[in-house]
């Protein structure tokens, strides 16, 4: 249903992206990604590190290193899919929030919600 490839909007030496390799019907889960909480006291240590920019929130105590595919979709204001923590299986469920054609990029929107388009943290300096 979906694969990493080279993506057009990425720059750098890691321009990846998640890509549908067949057509994904609205509400579809396209992906569980586990993940490696940690408490929030702990990020410090993280934020000195490549990892600062691919960790989630996870509840209010704690941050998680997303695993599978969950830290490489990359960010839109217009996403195309959302997700939702599971708590109680420790993943993020990514889901088509719109129909999306085999072949286009997947993007969900960083800020965590489809409609917020508040500055995200690599926007601010520019």
């Amino acid at each position: 249903m979906i694969k990493v490839m080279t993506s057009p909007i990425s720059e750098g030496e890691f321009n990846r992206g998640v890509f549908a390799t067949e057509d994904i019907p609205k509400g579809t889960l396209i992906h569980e990604a586990p993940v490696v909480p940690y408490p929030n006291v702990e990020h410090i240590l993280i934020q000195e590190t490549a990892l600062a920019d691919y960790v989630y929130e996870y509840g209010k105590n704690h941050s998680a290193v997303v695993l599978g595919y969950g830290m490489l979709f990359n960010h839109s204001f217009t996403p195309n899919a959302t997700y939702d923590i599971n708590f109680d299986q420790h993943t993020f469920d990514y889901y088509a929030y719109r129909d999306i054609k085999a072949g286009e990029e997947i993007f969900i929107n960083y800020n965590g919600e489809v409609d917020d388009e508040t500055p995200l943290w690599f926007m601010k300096d520019k």
